[in-house]
């Protein structure tokens, strides 16, 4: 697998937002997640966007981050918030989750950010199971989801 960053709106990364879109729809019963969300939020050094291809040439995975500060949806001061974490699901359990997540990690630490943070749902077992073996603990509640019952949020700090 090769990981590439791409724009939020590359073509590839359109397509598998589409894919994870009705992902959370079928696991939530709604219209998937209505985060507010553009590509200039994933522009180094703010963020980044990246795409997993396959041996031949394939999307099959995709994560980001954009940064956050202080605001009244609950951020803190120096956040990196992770956005659109997903695998295709014949991609599942090659461990790409895990190197996205730590290539994103690394890149918000090397543009100064202090602290990962995301929001799942309690549909995602295995996005949970995700976050928590790689060191994110629960965390206050942020974002547009925070006064949902079936939203989880995680931290991590990065320094």
């Amino acid at each position: 697998m090769i990981i590439h960053p791409r724009p939020f709106d590359h073509a590839d990364a359109v397509k598998l937002n589409d894919q994870v879109q009705l992902e959370y729809a079928a696991r939530y019963g709604d219209e998937g997640d209505v985060t507010p969300l553009d590509a200039s939020m994933f522009e180094p050094p703010h963020g980044l966007y990246l795409l997993a291809y396959d041996e031949q040439g394939r999307p099959v995975a995709t994560g980001g981050w954009r940064s956050q500060e202080q605001n009244a949806e609950g951020y803190s001061d120096g956040d990196a918030e992770l956005k659109r974490m997903f695998v295709i699901p014949e991609g599942r359990g090659k461990g790409l989750a895990r190197r996205i997540l730590a290539a994103l990690e690394a890149d918000a630490r090397a543009a100064g950010r202090t602290r990962m943070v995301l929001e799942t749902g309690a549909q995602q077992p295995e996005a949970i199971g995700l976050y928590t073996s790689s060191g994110y603990a629960p965390c206050e509640k942020f974002g547009l989801y925070r006064t949902y019952d079936s939203s989880l949020c995680y931290a991590k700090p990065l320094q």
